[in-house]
C-alpha cells in the first residue's frame, strides 16, 4: 500500500475517533499514532469529560503509544490527527520526535503554523490536507450545533 492510499485510510480511522467526541460533545478532533502500518496509540478530544485542557486528541495518542513502546520516543512513527496541531500538542510533537505528521484540515486561528512552524520538530515530515474536508465539514457541522443550542 502507497503512502497516499494509507494516509487515506488512517485518516478516515481518525476521523472515526473525530466522530467519538463529536457524539460526546467535544470538540470533533481525533488522531491515531501508526508504527510499522498497526494503530499503537488514538484519541480523540476530551477537555470537557476529564475537565483537562490538555486532554486533546494528539496529546491521548502519544501518551497511549509512548506506553505501548516503552519509549518517550516516536520517531518511526506518524501522527494522524483530522485538525493542524495547536502549539501545545505541536510542542509534545516535537519532544516525542514524532516522525511524521498528517493532518486533514487546517487551523488557521489556533494551529501551530499560526505561531510558528520553528515549533515542529526539524526532522519531522508534515502531509497535509489529507480528506480536508471531510475533517473541515466535522467541525463546522459541531460548531454549527453549538451555535443552533445557544440561540435556543
Amino acid at each position: 500500500m502507497d503512502n497516499s492510499s494509507q494516509d487515506v485510510k488512517f485518516m478516515r480511522l481518525a476521523l472515526q475517533e473525530a466522530e467519538n467526541a463529536f457524539e460526546e460533545g467535544e470538540i470533533p478532533v481525533g488522531a491515531l499514532v501508526v508504527a510499522d502500518g498497526k494503530i499503537i496509540g488514538k484519541g480523540y478530544n476530551q477537555t470537557e469529560k476529564l475537565n483537562d485542557p490538555t486532554a486533546h486528541a494528539e496529546m491521548l495518542a502519544i501518551t497511549a503509544a509512548t506506553n505501548h513502546l516503552g519509549s518517550r520516543h516516536l520517531s518511526d512513527c506518524t501522527l494522524y490527527v483530522t485538525l493542524e496541531p495547536c502549539a501545545m500538542c505541536a510542542g509534545a510533537i516535537f519532544w516525542a520526535q514524532v516522525g511524521r505528521i498528517v493532518y486533514g484540515a487546517s487551523d488557521e486561528k489556533r494551529g501551530f503554523k499560526s505561531y510558528s512552524e520553528k515549533l515542529a520538530h526539524p526532522r519531522a515530515k508534515y502531509t497535509t490536507g489529507i480528506l480536508e474536508e471531510e475533517c473541515h465539514e466535522i467541525l463546522m457541522k459541531f460548531f454549527k450545533k453549538l451555535r443552533d443550542k445557544r440561540k435556543k
